[in-house]
């Protein structure tokens, strides 16, 4: 007789801030804090977490297929190659938000990051590098910061490079949501 170990649906523990919405329920449980090391997922990121600046997260995820849509699927090559007419056609396009700034800083971002994946071998490379042994941080203090020292210095390094809406509190959400670093409470069933 074999025993099925998964949890059932009423077994699991979250933490508090996806609250009940189905999005942000997925979101917690398959997405963040899950380590990646794909360069296109991290391009994805760059541009939803810039996009998101001043905005809550879920307005984003909300928009994430209109994102996908609108910025080629994240391609960064095809991203970098926008011109003045993609960025009057994305000011038109109501799957995403049309901040003019924020246009424009995806496509430069989308420049930036080829040439830091040039510079380091690929865009992942260069966010290790600010990590302590090269690996992700799992925090198991239950206390989940906005910002860090690690993330006050990579995005101050991304802002000498030239890369736009990409604070240190934006930054931190990217390194949350690519498993740089993993803030799941303790307990948390995706811990």
């Amino acid at each position: 007789m074999t025993q099925d170990f998964r949890l059932k649906t009423s077994d699991l523990k979250r933490c508090s801030w996806p609250g009940t919405d189905p999005l942000y329920l997925k979101y917690h449980d398959e997405e963040w804090g899950k380590v990646t090391h794909d360069d296109k997922v991290l391009f994805e990121f760059l541009i939803l977490e810039a996009a998101q600046a001043g905005l809550s997260w879920i307005t984003i995820l909300r928009r994430r297929e209109g994102y996908r849509k609108a910025f080629a699927n994240f391609d960064v090559h095809k991203v970098a190659a926008f011109t003045n007419e993609d960025v009057k056609r994305l000011m038109q396009d109501a799957g995403i938000i049309r901040n003019r700034l924020k246009i424009i800083a995806a496509i430069k971002n989308a420049q930036l990051f080829l040439e830091v994946q040039k510079e380091f071998g690929s865009f992942d490379k260069y966010l290790y590098s600010f990590m302590p042994d090269s690996k992700p941080i799992i925090n198991n203090s239950g206390i989940t910061p906005v910002t860090t020292p690690i993330s006050d210095a990579i995005s101050k390094d991304m802002k000498k490079r030239g890369f736009k809406f990409f604070g240190s509190t934006i930054c931190y959400a990217h390194m949350q949501a690519t498993g740089m670093v993993n803030d799941h409470v303790p307990g948390c069933s995706f811990k």
